[in-house]
């Protein structure tokens, strides 16, 4: 996303990105960034909790008054739970359940299938996104 960041800002639009990855964010070096330690997809806070979601958006936004300095990350002070367990099978995968045909020590592979075709959730997601990217024209005009 930083490298999209980038972009738009040299087109004179300012930018923030919200961030669970630290170092790909560090990676990429966006204008501006908050960090969020939360597990991925988790970035704008806590399903259903309202109250965290205000705290990270008044925060996120804040930066755009607070950073000086291209390329900065601020930590945000929230905390997922008050333990870090949750990290402990964040990026990893299950180990085989004994009695499989792998249980030497080599993990079972629990992500979901890839496709070489884009996957939707509903069909409404494709009628969105045909003919073209909605929130890509402005970049394609000014191009």
């Amino acid at each position: 996303m930083g490298l999209i960041a980038r972009e738009i800002e040299a087109r004179g639009i300012p930018t923030l990105s919200l961030s669970s990855a630290r170092s790909i964010t560090a990676a990429v070096n966006p204008p501006r960034a908050v960090y969020l330690d939360y597990p991925l997809g988790h970035t704008a806070g806590k399903r259903d909790d309202n109250a965290d979601q205000m705290a990270v958006m008044r925060d996120a936004l804040a930066a755009f008054s607070s950073i000086r300095t291209a390329g900065t990350i601020i930590d945000l002070p929230y905390v997922w739970r008050a333990d870090d367990s949750w990290k402990d099978s964040v990026m990893r995968p299950s180990p085989v359940s004994e009695g499989t045909e792998e249980n030497d020590n080599t993990h079972a592979d629990d992500r979901v299938e890839r496709f070489d075709t884009p996957q939707y959730q509903h069909p409404s997601d494709v009628e969105m996104l045909e003919p073209a990217c909605p929130s890509c024209i402005f970049l394609e005009a000014s191009a």
